[in-house]
């Protein structure tokens, strides 16, 4: 199953706004990773240095509840990515990822980052601004949810 890494990143919110050049830059660094259906993709707790960047199937977000069980947080599907908080602050993952399908993800690690950023400082900084604007959004959509509760 080839997959077009350019194609799935030039689709990805996180990566809006780069030029050709830097997308294909960071295609070349990324590595496709395939996992079958039931397949945890990480675990809550986990040390996490990458994100990944759907390009196939879903994946679902869970996080453990006091009782131990886990809860589901979100299903997500291409082109969304997942991991990018642990990338962004080296903290532990915070929900466990499985996927829901047969699914194929773009995995970009911390290093692959170091280099990128090396190449195109303002590819980098765009890439940053745009991993904020996803967090606010899920965010304001965590707040609406609690609100709402209420």
């Amino acid at each position: 199953m080839s997959v077009d890494k350019a194609e799935v990143l030039r689709r990805s919110p996180l990566f809006e706004m780069l030029s050709e050049a830097e997308i294909e830059v960071l295609a070349s660094l990324s590595r496709p990773r395939t996992f079958a259906a039931g397949d945890v993709v990480f675990h809550e707790g986990d040390a996490g240095d990458a994100l990944f960047v759907l390009a196939r199937g879903e994946v679902e977000v869970l996080a453990g509840a006091p009782s131990g069980e886990e809860r589901p947080l979100a299903v997500l599907s291409p082109p969304a990515a997942f991991g990018e908080m642990s990338l962004i602050d080296r903290e532990v993952r915070s929900a466990t990822v499985r996927a829901r399908t047969e699914c194929v993800a773009l995995q970009l690690g911390a290093e692959n980052f170091t280099t990128f950023r090396r190449r195109s400082r303002d590819g980098f900084t765009l890439f940053l601004v745009n991993v904020a604007r996803v967090l606010s959004s899920r965010l304001r959509e965590t707040n609406r949810k609690l609100a709402s509760r209420s």
